[in-house]
């Protein structure tokens, strides 16, 4: 990978990693599902007036934009709000690269090297410790069904890779843009049902500003940013070169969770961590050798 583009995405998860405080402050004052349809609605209001329709189908950004909208955000957001930590939901979201990696060796035949079983065989350990830990100890601020969601969460984000991997070379942000509406009325609903039409109305007519500049961090900074940069990568290399720098987010995500909101770091979850992100770390080296170490 050109340096350069090593340096835009490590931004891209430092901006990715410091973004679960900005979610939990963000919940305090909208809930879950209502906060990720309206951070779809303004990743694609008004931006799409100003920036054409990329050269893909309509299934592929309303799949795309259903499975970031509905099944990583809407999951990520609702599992926050009460069942998991935002630093090991920024940890277990992870789980993605091997998702990807996975995903691409079954369906476009993408070889996989036997360092890499190893690498996934850490991370499982890392998620096991935690459900172990989540399973004994009330006090991790986690349960069973927020640790389901979060990898459930993951699963959609490594399918979201491969649609955008299948897109080719198009525009990054017109395509983030344009596959964000379809996930908005399903989001919406979502909230109607789950949450309540009082609670929603009460919510936008009292958020503060501090909660509205949550709402368009989520949209402008996290999403157009982000995900555009991200697609942009994704396209011009192989989901196990790129997918695995994500290795950074529960760094940036757990550290910025210890000193923004106190929350603790037993040595557990450093150890899970470690697993986790060494596992991340061995899969990024058996990328490069089966590239030959290019970069």
């Amino acid at each position: 990978m050109k340096p350069s583009h090593l340096l835009l995405a490590i931004l891209v998860v430092f901006v990715w990693g410091t973004n679960f405080v900005v979610i939990k402050w963000s919940l305090a004052e909208i809930p879950p599902f209502l906060l990720a349809a309206l951070r779809f609605l303004f990743s694609a209001l008004p931006w799409m007036f100003f920036m054409p329709r990329p050269s893909v189908s309509w299934g592929r950004l309303a799949t795309f934009g259903l499975l970031l909208g509905v099944g990583q955000f809407g999951l990520l957001f609702y599992a926050m709000q009460a069942d998991i930590s935002p630093g090991l939901a920024s940890l277990v979201i992870q789980s993605q690269v091997f998702f990807t990696v996975g995903a691409s060796v079954v369906l476009a035949g993408e070889r996989v090297r036997p360092v890499q079983i190893l690498a996934v065989a850490l991370a499982v350990s890392g998620i096991v410790l935690i459900g172990w830990h989540i399973a004994r100890d009330a006090s991790t601020l986690t349960t069973p069904l927020g640790l389901a969601l979060i990898l459930l969460a993951a699963a959609s984000w490594a399918g979201a890779n491969l649609v955008v991997r299948g897109a080719g070379k198009v525009n990054a942000l017109a395509f983030i843009v344009w596959s964000s509406p379809f996930s908005v009325p399903v989001l919406l609903a979502m909230s109607w049902a789950m949450e309540g039409p009082d609670v929603m109305v009460h919510a936008l007519a009292h958020a503060s500003w501090a909660g509205w500049g949550g709402v368009l961090w989520q949209a402008v900074g996290n999403m157009l940013f982000g995900f555009a940069a991200w697609n942009w990568l994704m396209a011009r290399y192989p989901a196990a070169t790129i997918t695995p720098v994500a290795l950074l987010v529960p760094v940036f995500g757990m550290s910025s969770s210890a000193l923004l909101l106190g929350e603790p770091l037993p040595g557990w979850k450093l150890l899970a961590a470690a697993l986790v992100v060494g596992g991340l770390g061995l899969n990024v080296w058996a990328s490069r050798q089966a590239s030959g170490g290019g970069g």
